[in-house]
């Protein structure tokens, strides 16, 4: 499986190589994408320990331990790599020290080969469900640790590798040298694909180490924040939902932030606003959301934080459609009352332990929804919220992972 693995994204090479150039082209591009998704990297020096997460969220939810991680080792550097170019422009504005921030490697033989020889790594850290075999099966190949932390593999993702991979899942478990899942059945479900037992350590939440974001811009003229509510994360299906739930609740609410996963979505998103007579604007042309708007897209990537901000409730996406539903530590840390749609796989231990605690609002069409929103007074947004934290599971032991990794690592 390794090998017609490895045989179909070296076949796929061309295409992404011509996709990167049409973005360049298009003026969508970014510096230097080519050259680092190809490996062709300058040489690091020191010996970097390498830090990879897809995006800004899974990134940001490691902040606490890369800042853990440079100050117990003043000569350690660090090498973050990520999917996407506005990941890499969040690290690259943290201006940590002794922190380089590059886009990931494509997983082919030969990109990863030149990455390694460039990098020359120490270990490889990998946060939550970014397993790819040709990363993994390199990295270890070369004696190097490889380290799995808020690891997750969910019922569906487990059903899916058991029926069209599941040797090629067990060579990346058997290849990690410490796991530490993000939640008990994940942690069950890694050991029945393979993981051996005994590189289990504790779990441990990374992302409920989040903490408020600054206050949004003076200019942001916004209703007061019970009246602001925010859809993050949606996907296509949810998206007509949510407005339709949010027009039949304008008595409670008068702004509705709705941020994509996806921001070139953002123009079908709007349009189906204004088909519904919404006064919309859109982040991305530069709008902010000013007096008399209904729905504002935020078709962005790196601002949810802002949003948090500014909105007193929060629907959480991706849990409409089979997602899995996204993360709700993030609105909790910003005190935002949570409602999700049935589909919560990705942090199903959470989502049930706030559900029951009564601090958080399940919905499943836009009737409910609406349902839902006329029940979230000031007054109920601040008990939730409230609630929220109290609700959480614990995070884990977070000491005994920061030093298992300082230990695998040094």
């Amino acid at each position: 499986m390794l090998t017609l693995y490895r045989l179909i994204l070296t076949l796929a090479l061309p295409v992404l190589l011509a996709a990167t150039a049409w973005r360049r082209l298009r003026g969508r591009g970014v510096a230097q994408e080519a050259e680092q998704r190809l490996g062709l990297i300058p040489a690091q020096p020191g010996r970097p320990l390498w830090l990879h997460g897809a995006s800004n969220g899974e990134i940001t939810s490691a902040r606490w331990l890369i800042e853990e991680l440079l100050a117990r080792d003043p000569d350690r550097p660090l090498l973050i790599t990520c999917n996407n170019p506005s990941a890499r422009a969040m690290v690259q504005g943290w201006a940590l020290p002794r922190t380089t921030a590059l886009l990931a490697p494509w997983d082919t033989p030969g990109c990863l080969r030149r990455f390694l020889a460039r990098a020359k790594p120490r270990a490889l850290v990998t946060i939550e469900n970014e397993l790819w075999p040709e990363r993994i099966s390199r990295t270890a190949a070369a004696g190097l640790p490889v380290i799995a932390l808020g690891a997750r593999l969910s019922a569906r993702s487990a059903r899916s590798w058991a029926r069209f991979a599941p040797g090629l899942l067990r060579h990346m478990l058997t290849r990690l040298s410490w796991v530490s899942a993000q939640d008990e059945s994940s942690a069950r479900r890694l050991i029945d694909a393979g993981l051996p037992p005994d590189r289990l350590g504790p779990r441990v939440v990374l992302k409920s180490r989040l903490t408020a974001a600054a206050a949004p811009p003076a200019a942001f003229a916004t209703p007061p924040r019970a009246r602001c509510l925010l859809a993050a994360s949606t996907h296509e299906g949810e998206d007509a939902v949510i407005l339709d739930g949010f027009a039949r609740s304008r008595d409670r609410f008068d702004l509705l932030i709705l941020a994509p996963r996806h921001p070139q979505r953002g123009a079908m998103i709007a349009g189906l606003a204004a088909a519904r007579g919404f006064d919309t604007r859109r982040r991305s042309e530069g709008h902010d959301p000013g007096p008399g708007t209904a729905v504002y897209v935020a078709d962005t990537l790196g601002e949810m934080p802002l949003w948090y901000g500014i909105c007193g409730a929060a629907f959480i996406g991706g849990s409409l459609v089979e997602k899995g539903g996204h993360t709700p530590f993030e609105p909790i840390a910003q005190d935002c009352a949570l409602l999700h749609g049935p589909s919560t796989y990705n942090f199903a231990e959470v989502f049930a332990a706030l559900d029951a605690a009564g601090a958080a609002l399940p919905v499943t069409d836009a009737k409910s929804f609406a349902a839902a929103l006329a029940g979230l007074s000031t007054e109920e947004q601040a008990r939730m919220a409230a609630t929220a934290h109290r609700a959480l599971p614990p995070s884990g032991d977070e000491a005994q992972l920061i030093a298992a990794v300082h230990r695998l690592t040094a």
